[in-house]
């Protein structure tokens, strides 16, 4: 895989959508085993070069998503390491028994990608958001789940997953142009958490591209004196308790931020790494709250649940000072 500057702001411009297609296409020449299925979303998920370089290797399951994964789970079993893809809503909820029982329970080579997770979908309204996945997706044995915060980590995750053999759930947020918060190439480390920024008052837990957010809240918060570090929690299941807790300890505050339900996503995974240890810092979690969503465009949704830098730093302002 060519990690060239050219390349990742080329991910960047596409959006983690259609970059999934691209970069699919691409392992697909290094890996003969690797098949792609998906639940009418060839456009969406910008698989054309797919089709065209390997015909062969590339089905439609059409607008049937239990059908798509469990004819994955027959192809896995014949030695294929196969992606099936569709919009995170109805590859993760609609079709989660067939992934517990047909895929993890037989501990198989299948990789679910979930397009646009979050508010992605924005005006398509609360049918098609996912905010719920990462809560249902981390309960399954055997299964990895991750969420990259930007198109440059997706492609190592991929990378990563087209020699990886086990069930995955890769989780994409974000909108095209979404912001790069990795500018070049680095060592990607699927066991460990990623610091990307340090601190010393307060620690931030972020996940997908509320990372940039995270980021970008925390410059904020610099010119007021409080030192915030942010840390990308990329691996959501099984997740890395031991880095979680070292982190928190540095900290006066830790605050989660997640295009999720603060129920069941990194808030609770967070939350649970601490319950085992004494004297832990408070812990915040930012997110959905538990009520259902009023459909608005993404920018909206997003100011509207309180997830953007300003929003985060002022919620960081007011707790910190209590």
């Amino acid at each position: 895989m060519d990690f060239s500057s050219q390349n990742i702001m080329q991910w960047s411009r596409m959006g983690m959508r259609k970059a999934y297609g691209a970069i699919l296409s691409e392992l697909a020449d290094e890996h003969e085993n690797l098949i792609s299925i998906a639940a009418d979303v060839v456009d969406s998920a910008n698989l054309y070069n797919f089709a065209e370089k390997h015909p062969d290797r590339l089905l439609n399951a059409g607008i049937s998503e239990q059908n798509m994964v469990a004819m994955a789970a027959g192809l896995a079993k014949e030695g294929a390491n196969v992606f099936v893809t569709s919009f995170a809503p109805f590859v993760s909820l609609r079709v989660y028994e067939t992934i517990r029982t047909l895929v993890c329970y037989m501990n198989l080579n299948v990789k679910m990608v979930a397009l646009s997770s979050g508010f992605s979908l924005g005006v398509q309204g609360a049918t098609h958001y996912a905010l719920e996945d990462i809560a249902i997706m981390r309960a399954i044995p055997n299964l990895l789940v991750l969420s990259p915060s930007d198109t440059t980590e997706m492609a190592k995750m991929m990378e990563y997953l087209s020699r990886y053999d086990g069930p995955a759930y890769l989780r994409l947020t974000g909108l095209p142009g979404s912001a790069a918060v990795h500018k070049g190439d680095y060592d990607y480390d699927a066991n460990r958490i990623e610091v990307m920024r340090e601190g010393d008052d307060v620690g931030i837990f972020s996940t997908g591209t509320l990372v940039n957010e995270s980021v970008r809240a925390a410059r904020l918060l610099s010119k007021s004196g409080i030192n915030a570090g942010v840390i990308n929690l990329s691996k959501l299941n099984p997740v890395n308790a031991d880095d979680i807790i070292t982190e928190c300890r540095k900290y006066r505050l830790i605050l989660t931020v997640e295009e999720h339900n603060i129920i069941g996503g990194i808030g609770s995974i967070v939350s649970e790494a601490l319950a085992s240890t004494e004297n832990h810092p408070r812990v915040i979690r930012l997110g959905t709250t538990d009520s259902n969503q009023i459909a608005g465009n993404y920018a909206y949704m997003m100011e509207k649940n309180g997830l953007t830098a300003k929003s985060i730093a002022e919620k960081i302002t007011e707790e910190y000072k209590r």
